[in-house]
């Protein structure tokens, strides 16, 4: 079992690489290599799943280099349970992507290069969720962001170079700060091993602990959009086609928060710097859902959103307790499919419209019943309306955090509360705007509010939408469901798996075994 854990890393770029190979011919071999390899990638995630959940973590050496003179990828139930969430979600995205390359019959630059790029920064997440090294993890940060720049800008038009150009420096920025903090670790403990840093780092000097933990939060913090790091990402997804829009909704941020995760239990258990982290969790809630309160713009509310829901998680890892890590491994899981459906589904709304403008849509709901359906549910679900498994995430923070005792816990969760209720008056108010309300008419540039402006009936330019793009989003749809039916073991299951991570013998034992 432990040869496949570096399957869901090698796969992709083997398959990124066949279709680099092929270019522009054989468009429905290239769909199918690239359906496969995504598909093999959530089998192979699910059998991990179940196999670090009986056995414990699953290390494979790398070169056959043992750790910590090599590189391991480590498969425990934090990494293998946000590998088969986020291997299913890059596979209902890549079943949209094919079906609208071929709807739009627009074959050879989506699959000649598009494709490849998606599939690269596959491999980087996946590399990043299965990393036991601080270097790989810079490495996987790297190949992510070099398939996301092509993605970010695909078409070449302004709008995607100026909003590429923004991304690209954030990035850069930030591995800049992660490097840096290499360099500090690899001075001061002389590796970077994870198992072998969680042994050493507690030997450090408190002020050498606390500039490595704040630099490489930093640096997470940029990655993951956490306020007052986070400008950059409204301005900067929305810009992209909507199959790239989605994934970097859904799993890009996501790796800088389970980075966070990852080393704040591992290297830094309950540090001086949670006190920090809760401050931050807060603006970010409150900057992001202000933010999304004031846009008119679809795909710029979500972004939005996007921010403010990054504040739950950062509470819970600040809480330093198995329930607030255990209800922010639950909620993130949660955000990922939620996040990436929405985006999907605002996709459909402008290729069905033309606009994301929510001055300009109108009439969705009956004009198109079953995409406004596809955006409710997880608008709701968004939005933490009981019994979906939004709601459920955040009972689990709240109880958290009302646990804890403190009074600054106890003001995180009030925020949550207000949190929770923007975004769903957001929502609120752009469901009665595009959905609910009477078509609108653009008419030479001239937006027309209803049928009784004019006298006559209102014409808006729509476009019929394939059953695959549909299907694919209504699978996305169903798979956040899923999560509200399977509630109990799945917390059960994060329960466990930051019980693991608070634990931090079960990791550095199955990397090192007895070395030191």
């Amino acid at each position: 079992m432990e040869g496949l854990v570096c399957v869901p890393v090698l796969l992709p770029l083997l398959a990124a690489g066949v279709k680099l190979a092929i270019g522009g011919r054989l468009r429905r071999l290239q769909s199918a290599i690239s359906l496969v390899a995504l598909g093999i990638s959530v089998a192979v995630s699910a059998l991990l799943l179940a196999a670090a959940d009986t056995r414990g973590p699953l290390v494979t050496e790398l070169g056959g280099w043992p750790a910590p003179i090599g590189i391991c990828l480590v498969a425990d139930r934090l990494s293998t349970l946000v590998l088969l969430v986020s291997s299913a979600v890059t596979f209902c995205v890549m079943v949209y992507s094919v079906a609208n390359a071929y709807a739009e019959q627009e074959h050879d630059a989506p699959m000649a290069i598009f494709h490849p790029a998606f599939l690269v920064m596959v491999a980087g997440v996946a590399d990043a969720f299965l990393s036991g090294d601080l270097f790989n993890l810079f490495v996987a940060f790297e190949l992510l962001l070099s398939g996301s720049y092509v993605l970010l800008t695909f078409g070449g038009t302004e709008p995607r170079i100026r909003a590429g150009a923004t991304y690209t420096l954030m990035a850069l920025a930030s591995s800049m700060l992660f490097l840096i903090a290499l360099a500090i670790t690899y001075a001061a403990t002389g590796t970077l091993s994870l198992a072998q840093l969680a042994q050493r780092f507690a030997g450090l000097p408190l002020h050498v602990q606390f500039l490595v933990e704040l630099t490489l939060l930093l640096a997470f913090a940029i990655k993951a959009a956490i306020f007052p790091v986070s400008a950059w990402l409204p301005d900067s997804y929305p810009t992209a086609p909507a199959p790239a829009t989605a994934v970097f909704a859904g799993l890009l941020t996501k790796v800088g928060v389970y980075s966070i995760i990852r080393l704040e239990a591992l290297l830094f258990p309950r540090g001086p710097v949670a006190t920090l982290l809760m401050w931050v969790a807060l603006a970010t809630m409150l900057a992001g859902v202000l933010g999304a309160v004031a846009q008119t713009d679809l795909k710029r509310m979500l972004s939005f959103t996007l921010v403010s829901h990054i504040g739950y998680m950062v509470f819970g890892v600040a809480l330093s307790t198995v329930a607030g890590m255990s209800g922010a491994i639950f909620y993130m899981l949660h955000h990922i499919t939620v996040q990436t459906s929405l985006f999907l589904v605002t996709g459909l709304i402008e290729r069905r419209t033309g606009t994301t403008s929510v001055s300009r849509l109108g009439g969705l709901m009956t004009s198109t019943p079953l995409l406004a359906v596809l955006f409710f549910v997880p608008a709701m679900n968004l939005s933490g309306i009981p019994p979906m498994s939004g709601f459920l995430g955040k009972v689990l923070l709240v109880e958290a955090g009302l646990a804890d005792g403190r009074p600054l816990p106890a003001v995180l969760v009030a925020a949550g509360l207000v949190t929770s209720l923007l975004t769903l008056y957001a929502i609120a108010k752009t469901w009665g705007k595009a959905f609910w309300r009477g078509p609108r008419a653009v008419r030479a540039g001239t937006v027309v509010e209803s049928e009784e402006d004019t006298g006559e009936e209102p014409t808006v330019t729509t476009t019929l939408l394939p059953l695959a793009l549909m299907a694919s989003v209504g699978a996305l749809v169903v798979l956040g469901l899923a999560f509200t039916v399977l509630a109990g073991p799945l917390s059960a299951l994060t329960h466990r798996a930051a019980a693991e991570l608070w634990a931090r013998e079960p990791y550095v034992t199955a990397v090192l075994g007895g070395a030191p």
